[in-house]
């Protein structure tokens, strides 16, 4: 496995979000985390990269405990994760080339001529060639998205967490980034987790889906397992149906 949450709670003050997460994400699949605004989706996606840490459980990626390391050693598996914000977090004085290069300079490993192609390379891939010497104010929703998913790649990571990838976009817009996810496992291999309340985005980019509900992990299944699921809390979710929901005790 190459993430592994092991019940996982986290709290903060007297609300308890996370009560017992448990979760694997297999090496090489994309898996989304679905559920209701506010159950702890985000949280746990940022567990993932030490952003937050458990108040009891663990969770493993690569064989190291994440919650255990140092910020040094988080410093280092960090540059194995790639993260796509919900709304992008490009920094608006910046240039989007400069979005981009950003975690490389801060490596420090590649000369100002090797990033500059990097940068290049990854805006061609998402389909921003030419813009980078624009700045964030001059591009539309989809495409500050699809310039988070270049940053994201620049460094070549082995884990991409996507946060509410398709939020505040048009259908059009949303088939755009989805696209985008899927070749992005597709042609460099990475690992994907995605959070988000998007049925349609979900069915169309997963290879499984975890739906979150009230702290734990309720069920996780292939798309085609999700939408065949009986559970009155998946089937309420999925279909829209909060009388389901309802009925549960």
């Amino acid at each position: 496995m190459s993430i592994d949450f092991h019940d996982v709670h986290k709290s903060f003050g007297s609300k308890e979000i996370l009560k017992g997460f448990t979760l694997s994400v297999r090496d090489g699949e994309t898996l989304s985390i679905i559920g209701q605004s506010g159950v702890g989706k985000s949280v746990a996606l940022k567990h993932i990269v030490g952003l937050l840490r458990p108040d009891r459980g663990e969770i493993w990626m690569d064989g190291e405990n994440v919650g255990r390391q140092s910020e040094e050693t988080l410093y280092a598996l960090r540059r194995q994760v790639g993260y796509v914000f919900q709304f992008a977090a490009l920094f608006d004085s910046m240039t989007i080339a400069d979005n981009v290069a950003m975690g490389l300079r801060r490596m420090g490993e590649m000369d100002e001529e090797a990033i500059a192609a990097r940068v290049a390379e990854c805006l061609a891939m998402v389909e921003l060639d030419g813009y980078g010497r624009r700045y964030p104010a001059e591009l539309s929703g989809g495409q500050k998205k699809r310039a988070g998913v270049a940053r994201a790649i620049a460094a070549r990571p082995k884990y991409i967490l996507y946060d509410e990838p398709t939020t505040g976009l048009d259908p059009v817009t949303t088939t755009i980034i989805d696209e985008l996810v899927i070749r992005t496992s597709e042609e460099l291999g990475v690992t994907g987790v995605v959070v988000t309340h998007d049925m349609t985005s979900a069915y169309r980019i997963s290879d499984r889906i975890a739906m979150l509900y009230e702290g734990r992990i309720r069920f996780v299944g292939s798309p085609e397992e999700v939408r065949a699921c009986a559970d009155p809390v998946v089937k309420g979710f999925i279909e829209g149906r909060p009388d389901l929901m309802e009925r549960v005790t």
